[in-house]
């Protein structure tokens, strides 16, 4: 389908190593002048859902500065555009539970916030595990981990006590298409 936006111009307002915040100036779809923010993320954000022989995901929780509150999700990160998704996804469940997958099954792909945002998130599903040491980084000093049944995950996601966004779709996901009982 055809893009019935016109950008007349766009201003980039704030950049970190993260995103960068553009203003845009618009004519709308019937026709009128308006503005637009766009948040433009510089990686993909990539969720795992763990699911061990016996039922069993693993949680991790930690503080989010941005809502002011405990967040339990599913182990997620972000990778690089430029990066293989797998191998960020790799990276990203070794380096917050120590765990490592012999499987792995991309379950689902997702625009987080598409109408301020061009923020892209993939979801994958990790199984036949190996166990080892995390490698948290600086900003995950107070991560939490907790191996769970699947069962109980899936229940704090209907509860409303996992409200992250990749978590969510990622436990529903695997609820309703995978043995995850």
């Amino acid at each position: 389908m055809q893009n019935p936006w016109t950008t007349v111009s766009t201003e980039d307002i704030y950049e970190n190593p993260w995103i960068k915040l553009e203003h845009h100036h618009v004519i709308n779809p019937a026709g009128g002048k308006g503005i637009y923010g766009k948040v433009h993320f510089k990686n993909k954000a990539i969720g795992i859902v763990v699911l061990d022989e016996a039922k069993n995901t693993w949680l991790v929780g930690q503080y989010r500065y941005p809502l002011k509150e405990w967040s339990w999700e599913i182990p997620e990160g972000g990778g690089p555009l430029e990066d293989d998704l797998l191998g960020s996804a790799k990276r990203e469940l070794k380096e917050e539970t120590g765990i490592t997958a012999k499987k792995w099954t991309m379950i689902l792909r997702a625009h987080l916030s598409n109408s301020v945002s061009d923020e892209e998130g993939f979801v994958f599903l990790a199984q036949d595990l190996v166990h080892g040491n995390p490698n948290l980084e600086e900003t995950e000093a107070d991560l939490k981990v907790r191996k769970l049944p699947f069962k109980e995950a899936l229940q704090m996601v209907l509860d409303g006590k996992i409200t992250d966004s990749l978590s969510v779709m990622g436990i529903l996901f695997v609820a309703r298409t995978v043995d995850g009982d």
